[in-house]
């Protein structure tokens, strides 16, 4: 590179704002459980002014950013390249198949190369909007918590150390009674005649604990206490993530059956649709269902799309004074059949 050209780009450089991300890299990955699980990366951004913020994003937000830079500044010709256009750096593709953990591990490197190239691309180019967005930290990003950074850990010298050994007689313990099955990632399975070391309490019905190396929540009814959390421990606030529940019922001939799906969405949410079909699918292990819910007069009413769903929540908050629920739990249910089943609407004219 000639010096002419050197020194004009370091006077671009200079021109920049303070705030323009100038380089990121991830942090470590983490899991949302929810309507639908997926894996966040977490990414520590620093800027031209020296200051450092964590942002979370999923990979189909990579994807809708490439998407956006190769419609703006890809150059048709690639060996000539236009004033406003420039070759873009490769961004790892789609994988529709296997461990959704293991697909975000085996990314961290690959993502980290594309951000390292994207954000050494012309300083024109890093005043892009979208480019800007996308490394800004926005308030939901200032005010998660992180759970850990494994990756930002700097090196250290290996110390061998004695982990003292569990008190079991004087931990926060329960037995299971009969055996469990979770619905999701989120819940533990259980074996009759497990213990459970209990971390907390989610709500009134439902609780946090340890077995066999896995952590997650389960119903109390399961168990029987053993010994009691203390009450400092008891409540949820800021004791871990928080879980709402939603309550499901599965309409069939033979009768009906009610299940309550625990997920860390707040109960202002409103799922997509396809989220919440392909959960009732999980959960009542059937393929074919149909998702519904009751009007004001009662009648089941069948919901086709996300102008539904939007639907269904409004007027069920408009119920809520009248009916009584556990502070955590949604303000709407879920009513499931399966598709061809009929007979479980009111067609009386």
């Amino acid at each position: 590179m000639s010096l002419p050209q050197q020194l004009r780009e370091e006077s671009d450089f200079d021109q920049l704002p303070h705030n323009i991300p100038v380089s990121a890299t991830i942090a470590d990955i983490e899991e949302n459980k929810g309507f639908i699980d997926y894996f966040m990366f977490v990414l520590e951004v620093k800027t031209k002014g020296g200051s450092k913020y964590l942002i979370y994003r999923r990979y189909r937000e990579f994807f809708n950013l490439h998407q956006v830079l190769e419609s703006r500044y890809s150059p048709e010709d690639p060996e000539r390249p236009g004033p406003n256009t420039c070759a873009l750096p490769s961004l790892p593709g789609k994988v529709f198949i296997g461990n959704k953990r293991e697909i975000a591990e085996s990314r961290i490197p690959e993502l980290n190369t594309y951000m390292k190239r994207l954000l050494g691309l012309p300083t024109w180019l890093l005043l892009d909007e979208a480019l800007r967005m996308f490394f800004y930290q926005t308030e939901h990003d200032s005010q998660h918590q992180p759970r850990v950074l494994r990756r930002l850990r700097p090196p250290t010298r290996k110390v061998k150390t004695v982990k003292p050994k569990m008190d079991i007689f004087s931990s926060p313990r329960a037995e299971a009674m009969f055996d469990f099955r979770g619905n999701s990632k989120a819940e533990l399975n259980l074996k009759k005649g497990e213990v459970i070391f209990l971390l907390q309490r989610v709500n009134t019905d439902w609780l946090e604990g340890t077995v066999n190396n896995q952590t997650g929540i389960f119903p109390q009814s399961f168990v029987k206490i053993i010994k009691p959390l203390p009450p400092s421990d008891s409540e949820s606030e800021g004791g871990g993530p928080s879980y709402s529940c939603l309550r499901c019922f599965l309409l069939t001939p033979s009768g009906v059956h009610t299940r309550d799906v625990c997920v860390q969405e707040d109960l202002s949410i409103q799922p997509t649709y396809k989220d919440l079909v392909s959960r009732m699918r999980n959960v009542f292990k059937l393929d074919d269902v149909a998702l519904n819910y009751r009007d004001l007069e009662g009648d089941l009413v069948r919901v086709l799309d996300d102008e539904d769903i939007q639907l269904m929540i409004r007027e069920s908050r408009g119920q809520q004074g009248k009916v009584k629920r556990p502070v955590n739990q949604f303000p709407w249910e879920l009513h499931v059949t399966l598709t061809s089943d009929l007979s479980v609407y009111n067609s009386e004219a």
